[in-house]
């Protein structure tokens, strides 16, 4: 189910310079505002959480996930190189596994790496709370990327309507109305986040079950139907 060759070919398109400075500037932004908070504040667990819980999570991570679930192949489909991809011997399926491993990989490593130093810049890991978020933050990467995966198969505007999704639903939407809340990879991950700190620090709108099935439904669901979409796109000639 996994291609060496279309991960590697995912990867380097990816981590071009154009992504790689997006990548690359969210994380440095997050460690840096954490920096100047503890400057000015000092060690404090709440503030910590907040800064965590509202930068990083529900702002920092979708945005990437929203550039590598999307970048790993709408790009290919819009510009229409991805018939090369298709009329090599490699299972349709195979292709969309292989690229959401990446998207998913990339996702964490610049999203959930920079939480977990964010985290410990801002308070030392205090009432767990730098593991807390970026278990959350490793969880969100899974769906988010299977999510944006999916977007890019089916959108020629996967990066709008991503955008659309991680700044105004998740950030806003999914923090701040009620019945949103329950339909948030955002308050998903949160779930898991509240049971390693375990004390009321960090609250979660849904509970731990339902979270943890939603997030195995919708990562399942995307990535199945992606595969599924992928499975419809016909070459010149294919009959």
């Amino acid at each position: 189910m996994y291609n060496p060759t279309v991960a590697r070919l995912t990867y380097r398109a990816l981590l071009g310079r154009r992504r790689a400075l997006i990548l690359f500037l969210l994380p440095a932004f997050l460690v840096l505002i954490a920096a100047a908070v503890r400057g000015f504040n000092g060690a404090d667990d709440q503030v910590a959480a907040d800064v965590l819980g509202g930068f990083a999570l529900a702002t920092m991570v979708p945005l990437i996930g929203v550039i590598a679930g999307t970048g790993a192949i709408g790009p290919e489909i819009d510009d229409g190189s991805i018939v090369y991809l298709l009329s090599k011997p490699v299972k349709r399926p195979t292709i969309i596994f292989t690229k959401l491993i990446v998207a998913v990989a990339v996702t964490m490593v610049f999203s959930a790496v920079p939480t977990l130093i964010a985290g410990f810049v801002l308070n030392g890991n205090g009432q767990q709370v730098a593991v807390a978020y970026t278990v959350a933050a490793l969880v969100a990467s899974i769906a988010y990327s299977a999510m944006f995966l999916l977007l890019g198969t089916i959108s020629r505007h996967a990066v709008v309507i991503g955008l659309v999704y991680a700044l105004v639903w998740e950030t806003l939407f999914g923090s701040l109305i009620s019945g949103a809340k329950t339909l948030s990879v955002q308050q998903w991950s949160l779930a898991l986040a509240e049971k390693v700190t375990g004390d009321g620090l960090i609250d979660s709108e849904v509970g731990l079950t339902t979270a943890t099935v939603l997030l195995v439904a919708v990562t399942v669901a995307a990535t199945w139907f992606a595969g599924h979409k992928l499975r419809t796109l016909t070459l010149a000639g294919e009959e």
